[in-house]
């Protein structure tokens, strides 16, 4: 009896499938992984120049908490509790933490990048450590997620400015029109990301820093950021569709 039943069981097992992660559950994750700041950070960008009124209708858009919650609500679909786990694992570790404390401390004293930046202007990094960093940046998708902010902010801007001279542009089109200057900002985030890093973790042993990358190229933790970075724009893109049909309505 147990031979026939076996083969039931076997077949059960596969059609179970993961636990989804609920989108709360990603809000640590997102903060934890820089995500959150990439929200926070939209709203405050898009007003600059802006007229008190537009100011506050970006606010309402842009909100920083409304924005990653629904983002981790999309995420959540395409993410499950076990991944989840896995990634708040590595990314609350005490390697990420040091390397965190390492980047807020550069905030603190931002003078001491300015000059470093002279620096490696005059002595451009080679070798291994310039591969780590390299490596690094690409499995944390950090060059990708600046870009991202400041290519669908500037986006965002450009349909604002259109607005206020009694015109429109539909996405499609405005995509036309801005894609040129996404290589130009990605090349130019790539650069400040690079140096930051060399800066921030100047400290960090090399073994540290491989270490750290391949923290974040984890499946778990890959997932998380590469997913956010594929659901970001779709963000942007509805509410910018929000400005245009504020735009025609009486």
């Amino acid at each position: 009896m147990r031979l026939f039943l076996l083969p039931l069981l076997l077949l059960s097992a596969t059609t179970v499938r993961a636990e989804p992660a609920s989108a709360k559950a990603l809000l640590p994750l997102f903060e934890l992984a820089g995500i959150h700041l990439l929200c926070e950070q939209s709203a405050p960008l898009l007003q600059r120049g802006q007229a008190e009124a537009e100011q506050q209708r970006l606010a309402q858009l842009f909100a920083g908490e409304a924005f990653c919650l629904e983002l981790a609500t999309r995420v959540a679909t395409r993410f499950d509790a076990v991944q989840g786990e896995q990634a708040r694992e590595r990314l609350d570790s005490a390697l990420a933490q040091r390397f965190t404390a390492a980047e807020r401390a550069v905030g603190e004293q931002p003078e001491g990048l300015a000059e470093y930046r002279q620096r490696l202007q005059e002595q451009p990094p080679r070798g291994s450590r310039l591969e780590l960093v390299k490596r690094l940046d690409a499995a944390a998708h950090t060059t990708e997620l600046a870009s991202l902010l400041r290519y669908e902010v500037g986006k965002t801007q450009a349909l604002l400015a259109l607005r206020a001279r009694g015109e429109n542009l539909g996405e499609a089109e405005l995509q036309a029109q801005t894609q040129a200057q996404a290589d130009a900002i990605r090349q130019s985030s790539e650069q400040a990301v690079e140096t930051f890093m060399f800066y921030a973790y100047r400290q960090m042993p090399s073994d540290q820093l491989a270490e750290y990358a391949a923290l974040y190229e984890h499946p778990s933790v890959s997932q998380l950021l590469s997913t956010s970075l594929d659901l970001l724009p779709q963000l942007f893109a509805e509410r910018r569709e929000q400005l245009r049909k504020a735009a025609i309505e009486p």
